[in-house]
């Protein structure tokens, strides 16, 4: 068992629709009614589907009250740190406090590249992102003056700054080794790939590997957040039994309940992000009928002593 008992959120997977914008908008209004903590936008910049996921953004945490809103994630190669640290500070001060930086090196580096970004190799677009980590964080300290001497990013005394009204957590969407271990040494969470691309036996593998590099850098693998992207839907039969080669989560919510239950317990995730299609009815069921009761099972667990990582 897996389990490193932070507290249990739930997140919507918000596509920034161009071709029904009041849709994408009301559906952000809807989770932030419905309670949902979190709310990741999509960022595709060169998908021309897309609306501007920063603007975007923007406005959905001006339309809301309570929900926090994140990248998921954000393009890194179109969007250059010290540039990014001014957005996100502005968006938290505006929003008091409601915005988390998800990042991510850019998993289409040929349609970035189109766009204007650097042409990147995989393998840079890894070590651009560990550069981008420490020029954010030092954006939003109170530095007067900042310099970096990278491969990728260079600064000449820069004065960074609004600083943001929290602290900002920088979360990486990371799939292979070397992201997995970034994210260990420096980041405050990972957003797992969705559910299809990585199942859940896969992201125990990743897990380990982000709590190995945490431990080595002298950190507690429990300081870094957890979100799984879970596609599917509520179905009445009664389902297979789960198992952590799925792909989706599809059953009545009973099931919804215990597939969660184990991927908090076992796997070790502490937000649970559905990729599903923005349907009211679906996202008003699941706020009723599944959240709550998997807060309560993990709670029951845990008052038991499950173990924790």
């Amino acid at each position: 068992m897996t389990d490193y008992g932070r507290e249990i959120e739930f997140a919507y997977f918000l596509s920034p629709d161009a071709d029904d914008p009041a849709g994408v908008v009301e559906t952000a209004r809807l989770a932030d009614r419905l309670g949902y903590e979190l709310l990741g936008v999509q960022d595709h910049p060169y998908q021309r589907r897309h609306l501007d996921s920063p603007t975007l953004a923007g406005f959905i945490l001006a339309e809301t009250e309570r929900i926090r809103v994140f990248h998921a994630v954000a393009n890194l190669p179109l969007r250059p740190p010290a540039v990014l640290a001014k957005a996100a500070a502005t968006l938290d001060l505006l929003s008091g406090g409601r915005f988390e930086l998800g990042l991510g090196g850019g998993g289409f580096l040929d349609a970035a590249h189109a766009m204007g970004a650097p042409e990147l190799t995989p393998g840079q677009s890894i070590d651009a992102l560990e550069e981008a980590i420490p020029i954010l964080r030092a954006s939003w300290d109170g530095t007067r003056s900042l310099r970096a001497d990278g491969n990728h990013y260079r600064l000449s005394g820069a004065h960074p700054g609004p600083s943001p009204a929290h602290q900002i957590g920088i979360w990486l969407g990371a799939a292979k080794p070397r992201a997995l271990a970034l994210t260990g040494r420096l980041a405050d969470g990972w957003v797992a790939p969705l559910m299809n691309y990585v199942p859940p036996a896969e992201a125990a593998e990743g897990q380990a590997l982000i709590d190995a590099a945490a431990r080595d850098a002298g950190r507690d693998p429990r300081e870094i957040r957890r979100i799984y992207n879970m596609p599917g839907g509520f179905e009445a039969q009664a389902p297979a039994p789960a198992s952590d080669s799925d792909e989706a989560i599809v059953g009545p919510p009973e099931h919804w309940v215990e597939v969660l239950t184990h991927l908090a317990l076992d796997i070790g995730f502490d937000t649970f992000m559905l990729a599903t299609p923005p349907d009211p009815d679906f996202l008003t069921r699941f706020s009723e009928e599944v959240a709550p009761l998997v807060r309560d099972r993990v709670a029951a667990a845990r008052a038991k002593g499950a173990t924790t990582a």
